[in-house]
């Protein structure tokens, strides 16, 4: 099997990877099957429109109708196995991680192939990836595990990426290399999920979780500061303090 005809079954066992995570995703929801085919539409297709549309080529999950049809395929599968997607969270990770290794390798590899530099194909190559899960869990009202600080995800995907640019650069990149790379990252995914490694937060030694239950039901951080009445002469510049409607006279 030569290197297309490789990067178009992996691709598709990617797609179908991403749509079974999706669809159990929605099952574990509660939700219909026509909710379980749009997860699994969003998953599975997602991150590769994002990348042809950059690309500047029509999507591929729009030229050729295979792409459509996986979806459609791994709805019915979840439909029909029914009661025991009850407790579908680890073969959800599971899914997610094989969409994720395969798309992240052979993403770069697309955007090699179509001009892109080095920087940009990995770029893609993450996209591919994350993007399709990223819209499934915003969209199923999940915290997406791209930014989930209980996981790491775009670091396994950067890695795949980084082997598939390397591999691709070197001349050794074939059928079994990709293979190889989109495995590590699997396992990668995987053993980080188990082990419960985490990415480093967004400032050292402090972490939203220490402060206080009442700083928390506060408004949204972008909201505008809250301005005091003018006869305090005072902007509540933090916006931390209530605004009250003034009271009427007896």
């Amino acid at each position: 099997m030569n290197v297309s005809a490789a990067l178009f079954v992996l691709d598709l066992v990617g797609v179908f990877a991403f749509a079974i995570s999706g669809n159990l995703l929605a099952a574990r929801k509660n939700f219909d099957i026509t909710g379980g085919v749009v997860l699994g539409f969003l998953a599975s297709l997602g991150g590769g429109i994002i990348r042809d549309v950059i690309l500047g080529q029509t999507p591929t999950a729009l030229r050729d109708p295979i792409y459509l049809l996986i979806p459609l395929l791994a709805a019915l599968i979840v439909y029909f196995i029914g009661r025991h997607t009850e407790r579908a969270r680890l073969p959800i990770v599971v899914a997610d991680a094989a969409g994720l290794a395969l798309f992240c390798t052979t993403g770069t590899i697309i955007a090699l192939e179509n001009g892109m530099n080095i920087y940009g194909s990995i770029m893609l190559g993450i996209i591919t990836a994350a993007g399709g899960g990223l819209m499934r869990d915003v969209v199923a009202n999940e915290i997406p595990a791209v930014f989930s600080g209980s996981e790491l995800y775009i670091i396994p995907a950067f890695s795949g990426a980084l082997l598939a640019v390397l591999g691709h650069q070197t001349g050794i990149w074939n059928t079994w290399v990709t293979i190889g790379a989109a495995g590590f990252v699997f396992a990668f995914r995987l053993i980080a999920w188990f082990r419960g490694w985490r990415a480093p937060g967004s400032m050292r030694d402090w972490t939203y979780r220490g402060v206080g239950a009442g700083m928390r039901r506060t408004a949204s951080a972008f909201r505008a500061p809250v301005r005091r009445g003018r006869s305090t002469g005072e902007d509540d510049a933090t916006g931390t303090g209530d605004e009250r409607p003034p009271s009427s006279a007896q």
